[in-house]
């Protein structure tokens, strides 16, 4: 081959490699700056990710719980004294504040993140009222758990005080003021705030007593924090214990009237001195207290109407009771119970009634 043909062929190929060199050099450039700019992003993304993911701890305080700090609460000793399907009940004792409190611990397969329940928390956290159990602190956990905060009351729940058959049930001074203590908390979550709240679970074991029997329920609003499938659970159990309306399928349908019906059983259950349901049998509609009272009134059974003994002892009860009031008592907790929410009475019918047989 001649020279000056071996000069056009590397003169010819010249301008084509550095075509190709240049067209992977741009090629090279442009995957990098694409790799970059997809690369920044995916970590701003990661890290959304994982601030979705993880939690922020954090406290909540309330009124009476301002000097409560997060290690006073996670390291409080303390022991279980009940247990549910979405949480677990804990005595504990703050030692350096000298506090003895409730701590609530809910489960994070229970309930929604905190900053889907943080408008709910801060509504419980400053209702205060006489007969509701104050919320004092909310601790969240970098792994979804939730604690509440509450004063603990050392005299058990009403459920306790009943089954016990304790001697100071057969007082209608005491039987007055537990239940009027109760209408009066219950009262105040219908109509005293804001924003109505209901309870939505409203059950003897909910209703706690200090040393001279003064009535605070408690777990109102619970139901708020819980999703679907546990508020469902708590919904069914409500139903198998004998306090659930008829009309409520799903625990969203709770309202003020469906209240009224678990009120209703809870004032059978004082008056009575029985439980919502007679566990001694196998379950049948007839033993859920409102179906055995209204057998009872067909059968003219009047002394299962209520408890024998409050008649019995008036005596020595420094505020005895006719059996005629004790009979309107009766007819009141009945008329809550009524099949049809729109005959049931509001809560203001129920707190007036009651506080005319007070006089």
């Amino acid at each position: 081959m001649g020279l000056s043909l071996k000069l056009k062929i590397v003169i010819g190929l010249v301008p084509a490699t550095l075509l190709i060199i240049g067209i992977i050099v741009i090629v090279y450039i442009v995957c990098r700056r694409r790799a970059r700019s997809e690369l920044l992003p995916q970590r701003k993304s990661s890290g959304r990710k994982e601030e979705d993911e993880v939690e922020t701890e954090d406290l909540y305080s309330f009124p009476g719980g301002e000097d409560f700090t997060i290690h006073d609460i996670l390291d409080a000793p303390g022991e279980v004294v009940g247990k549910s399907s979405y949480g677990t009940l804990y005595k504990a004792t703050m030692e350096r504040v000298n506090s003895v409190v409730l701590l609530r611990f809910l489960r994070p397969t229970c309930t929604g993140r905190v900053k889907e329940i943080h408008p709910v928390i801060k509504m419980l956290g400053f209702v205060r009222h006489p007969n509701l159990v104050p919320l004092q602190a909310f601790y969240a956990g970098p792994r979804g758990e939730k604690l509440f905060v509450h004063p603990f009351l050392s005299h058990g729940n009403l459920a306790q005080f009943i089954r016990d058959g304790n001697g100071e049930l057969h007082k209608w001074a005491v039987i007055y003021r537990i239940s009027l203590g109760i209408v009066k908390g219950l009262d105040h979550l219908h109509y005293g705030l804001q924003l109505p709240i209901i309870h939505g679970n409203l059950k003897s074991k909910n209703i706690l007593l200090d040393e001279i029997h003064q009535p605070y329920v408690s777990d109102f609003g619970l139901h708020l924090l819980l999703n679907s499938s546990a508020g469902q659970e708590v919904l069914d159990v409500s139903a198998v214990q004998g306090y659930k309306a008829p009309e409520v399928m799903k625990m969203k349908e709770t309202s003020k009237e469906s209240d009224i019906y678990s009120l209703g059983v809870v004032l059978l259950e004082i008056i009575t001195g029985k439980e919502a349901v007679d566990g001694n049998e196998s379950p049948s509609p007839d033993l859920y207290l409102p179906n055995s009272m209204r057998n009872a009134i067909l059968e003219h059974r009047i002394s299962d109407m209520f408890n024998p003994n409050l008649l019995v002892n008036r005596s020595n009860d420094q505020n005895p009771i006719t059996e005629e009031h004790l009979l309107m008592f009766f007819q009141l907790a009945m008329a809550c119970c009524s099949p049809s929410p729109a005959l049931r009475p509001d809560i203001k019918q129920v707190l007036r009634k009651l506080e005319e047989l007070g006089n």
